[in-house]
């Protein structure tokens, strides 16, 4: 017998959300029925389901991602509240990075140079690295440079190999909500290591770069654009001609770091001349 259980039309009415939205739910493993009729197909919801779509209502409105919610509710109190207040603190500096990219932006657009990126000079001498490329857009961009990343790791351990340099991303093209690149996800090395699926061997040439350097509250995407585009700027200004692909080069605390240390450095490859 299913006395206990109540209809999706009475979920709704008790959850004020849409049977759109319960329905999504449902599909996404989030909120599945407790039960469905094999015969009608009709969703049936147990009591402890209602206090689940509130909760699951309360996360959304913190503009929580599905997944992080499932994590969120399968999780005991303690621990659940520990990770609303990751995903909190990881919003609140995407935020201050926002607000200093618009800062940037709006100097822009102004036509104030701005004094936000500390440009530096630097030489990068010949390098043998092992890569692995994808055309992502900003969306995926972290994904597959966590991805790439382990990929990397993993063969040059297979290879009784190691880093012979920071991890560094090429963008070959543009990365935004928009574009997808592509972006090459680079492992210095200068053991003997072959290419493997993926995974391809180069070497990159010998370079002067100009580069800046950001903390971990400026990793998120509208803030490492404007850095690009502060250090393409800066080119500009010096009469410089960019002569490779911009790049991201990791800390190795990039993963661990507090808000404020230093994790990455964008640069950009240059030679004397004029224009970018």
């Amino acid at each position: 017998m299913h006395e206990d259980l109540i209809t999706i039309g009475e979920l709704a009415a008790r959850t004020r959300l849409s049977l759109k939205a319960l329905r999504f739910y449902g599909n996404r493993g989030l909120l599945p029925p407790a039960r469905v009729d094999p015969r009608t197909g009709f969703r049936r919801y147990g009591q402890a389901q209602v206090e689940r779509a509130h909760r699951i209502a309360l996360l959304r409105a913190t503009g929580m991602p599905l997944a992080r919610i499932a994590a969120v509710l399968d999780s005991n109190g303690e621990e659940s509240v520990r990770l609303l207040d990751t995903y909190w603190r990881e919003q609140e500096s995407a935020h201050a990075s926002r607000r200093d990219a618009v800062g940037y932006a709006r100097g822009v657009l102004t036509g104030r140079s701005s004094t936000m990126y500390e440009i530096a000079e630097r030489d990068v001498p010949e390098q043998k690295v092992l890569f692995t490329q994808r055309h992502v857009t900003a969306a995926d961009l972290p994904g597959f440079l966590a991805e790439a990343s382990d990929l990397l790791f993993s063969h040059l351990r297979q290879a009784g190999a190691c880093l012979s340099g920071p991890l560094f991303a090429v963008y070959h093209g543009l990365v935004s909500e928009d574009s997808d690149g592509p972006v090459e996800v680079c492992a210095p090395t200068q053991n003997a290591v072959g290419p493997a699926g993926r995974i391809g061997v180069r070497i990159e040439p010998a370079h002067r770069e100009a580069y800046t350097a950001l903390a971990k509250r400026h990793e998120v995407y509208p803030a490492m654009a404007a850095a690009h585009d502060a250090v393409g700027a800066w080119l500009a200004e010096h009469g410089y001609a960019r002569s490779a692909s911009n790049r991201e080069v990791y800390y190795p605390n990039w993963a661990n770091a507090e808000p404020g240390e230093q994790v990455v450095d964008v640069a950009v490859p240059f030679r004397p001349g004029s224009g970018v």
